[in-house]
């Protein structure tokens, strides 16, 4: 660290990434009145950026995404690391500590390459290789082909425009960071629920650090906190892997959250809704919202559920 610097800021390399941290540089910057050389941004290739031709799900899961940040954060050679909380492992090492939220931005879907979800050609091909977003997909349009699709939204944006998909799904926060706007339809959250901790970005520190939880705290959204943690208390519950279709939409209705949820079969014939309204911070009511839900799944189904990833 610098004489000048305050803090350390590991990031993935990637274009959303590196947007996500330059985010939270200035509202840290904001915080405590710094200049921006106050926070150093230190990029890490992570696992799951250098292997883009196959699943996540079938080469380590979310654990790719931070696994590097992980070994740089526990050795210190940064203070702090940035992450897109959807793509962060439900159970984390304990030495860790969510130190911030930021403000949740929309946590939508877009699809890319046609009007609505009813409006793709029969038997047109739709790129992803989310489980959650195939089987909703498969759920609604059963006729569709999904094929795998991976990369960052760049990437991906290059496949469907090179034909390699008829139409695909980004998420709406994803291509508003990155400044691609008018880019595709929104689909309404309400109707084709997002995945859990969708666009939130949440920094982790060592617990230890009480130097950095205090500056980290300054920037910490509250009610994006609350919905975040609600939404992982679910996923717990629910023991959801990378393999795992899982929907999940947290809104505030006088002063209490409620959690609506949603879980398929790998082809989306089978869909499983409940939904829970509890006090923010009471993370039980999300634990028993994922027991009724998989208290209602065929064994096929609930073997989707039950890891770690």
């Amino acid at each position: 660290m610098t004489s000048t610097t305050q803090i350390r800021l590991g990031t993935r390399r990637s274009p959303l990434a590196m947007a996500q941290a330059v985010e939270t540089r200035s509202r840290l910057c904001a915080a405590h009145g710094w200049d921006e050389s106050a926070v150093e941004l230190v990029p890490v290739i992570a696992s799951g950026d250098k292997i883009q031709d196959r699943p996540l799900a079938d080469i380590g899961g979310k654990a790719l995404w931070t696994r590097e940040l992980d070994n740089w954060l526990d050795e210190g050679r940064i203070d702090a690391a940035v992450h897109s909380m959807k793509d962060v492992e439900t159970l984390r090492p304990a030495e860790f500590a969510i130190g911030a939220i930021l403000p949740r931005a929309d946590k939508a879907d877009m699809l890319l390459g046609a009007a609505s979800i009813a409006a793709i050609p029969r038997g047109a091909r739709v790129g992803t290789s989310a489980p959650r977003r195939a089987a909703q997909l498969l759920n609604a349009r059963p006729d569709l082909e999904v094929v795998g699709i991976r990369g960052n939204v760049a990437t991906r944006m290059a496949k469907l425009q090179a034909g390699e998909a008829d139409a695909t799904f980004l998420a709406a926060a994803g291509l508003e960071r990155l400044g691609e706007t008018g880019v595709g339809t929104r689909l309404d959250p309400e109707e084709w629920l997002p995945a859990p901790a969708q666009a939130a970005i949440g920094i982790e520190c060592r617990a230890a650090d009480d130097r950095t939880c205090d500056l980290l705290a300054a920037i910490d959204d509250k009610p994006s906190h609350e919905e975040v943690l609600a939404e992982r208390a679910l996923l717990e519950g629910l023991g959801g892997t990378c393999h795992s279709p899982i929907a999940a939409l947290t809104r505030r209705e006088g002063g209490k959250l409620r959690l609506t949820a949603t879980i398929y079969s790998a082809d989306g014939a089978i869909r499983i809704s409940d939904e829970a309204m509890f006090e923010p911070g009471d993370l039980d009511a999300p634990r028993q919202l994922a027991a009724r839900l998989l208290d209602k799944a065929p064994t096929h189904v609930s073997a989707l559920f039950g890891g770690q990833a």
